[in-house]
């Protein structure tokens, strides 16, 4: 559980750096990147390929654009990622009825099931994640984390 004290050993570590907040941010990330990634070994998917599999799940018939916008990343990246999962035969693309010039997203059987095991994957981060914070903290830190990112 948490604590409200300062470790004293880190901060001996590295002096000022100790008061940076943007130097708590990366080692939060390192530590939470890293347990992510023993997490998904055996999946062999990426967490921005995972990103991709859940938004065209959530919202079939995306367009790649909009896919690269919701979760800010560019046209080149979100094209590398949709080609690799639909080489892997997890995404297919179509037409959209709306507008002819616009390709659609959507999982195949395969991506669903590659899907459904990252989702239990992220379920068992999410609960090494959180069992470090009461409830009220959890709802403290996304609200803090989101007034960064957004």
């Amino acid at each position: 559980m948490a604590t409200n004290e300062p470790d004293s050993e880190l901060h001996d570590e590295v002096g000022e750096l100790d008061d940076i907040v943007g130097f708590h941010i990366r080692l939060a990330h390192v530590a939470v990147y890293r347990h992510f990634m023993e997490t998904f070994a055996d999946l062999d998917l990426t967490q921005k390929q995972v990103s991709v599999l859940w938004l065209i799940d959530d919202h079939p018939d995306i367009a790649q654009a909009d896919l690269g916008r919701r979760l800010r990343i560019d046209r080149a990246t979100i094209m590398a990622i949709v080609n690799r999962l639909q080489r892997r035969g997890y995404v297919q693309r179509g037409q959209s009825k709306l507008d002819g010039r616009r390709q659609t997203l959507n999982l195949t059987v395969e991506g669903r099931s590659a899907l459904e095991a990252a989702q239990a994957a992220i379920q068992e981060h999410e609960h090494w994640l959180k069992a470090r914070f009461t409830e009220a903290e959890i709802q403290t830190l996304m609200t803090l984390l989101r007034r960064i990112h957004e």
